[in-house]
């Protein structure tokens, strides 16, 4: 069995609330193995022999169930997220000012085409990521870049600690 990391979007924010021993049933109850969550930001980690794609829709539907609507979850697979951890385009960056937004598919061409970086923002898109590095940090930033809307973002942080776990579970 493939050992996936899923990454939920809109979850814990904004009065959608969901306790990870509850997402941990739902994933459970959809067939999932040896299934874990980390931190209160809906990062769950599993096995399966299903398909990335079907695997986040199923995800996204049981959650729908539940919310009345579909939060998004993006799927990776423990490969991935080690070499997501890997290939920081901002070296010098504290772990905690560089998010790395996860993406439902590959950015845009222009997925940087019109961002406004008022404090120094900087980006790059990586297939289905673009990482940003917040120099004054991301909830004090002002940036706009639409092309993360669709997505869900992780301090590299997180990104290393969820990427180390699966990696223990491989």
């Amino acid at each position: 069995m493939t050992v996936y990391i899923a990454l939920l979007r809109a979850v814990n924010v904004a009065g959608t609330a969901l306790p990870m021993s509850e997402l941990k049933s739902i994933c459970e109850r959809l067939g999932f193995a040896d299934v874990k969550t980390y931190i209160q930001s809906g990062n769950v980690l599993f096995r399966s022999d299903g398909e990335e794609q079907a695997i986040a829709e199923r995800i996204d539907e049981a959650l729908a169930r539940k919310f009345g609507s579909k939060p998004g979850v993006m799927v990776r697979r423990t490969q991935e997220l080690e070499e997501i951890a890997a290939r920081v385009p901002f070296p010098d960056a504290k772990p905690n000012f560089l998010l790395v937004h996860f993406l439902p598919d590959e950015a845009p061409a222009e997925a940087l085409d019109g961002m406004v970086a008022p404090d120094g923002e900087e980006a790059v898109v990586a297939g289905r990521e673009i990482y940003v590095h917040y120099p004054i940090g991301s909830g004090k930033s002002k940036l706009k870049l639409p092309a993360l809307k669709p997505g869900t973002s992780r301090n590299l942080n997180t990104v290393r600690k969820l990427a180390e776990m699966a990696r223990a579970m491989e």
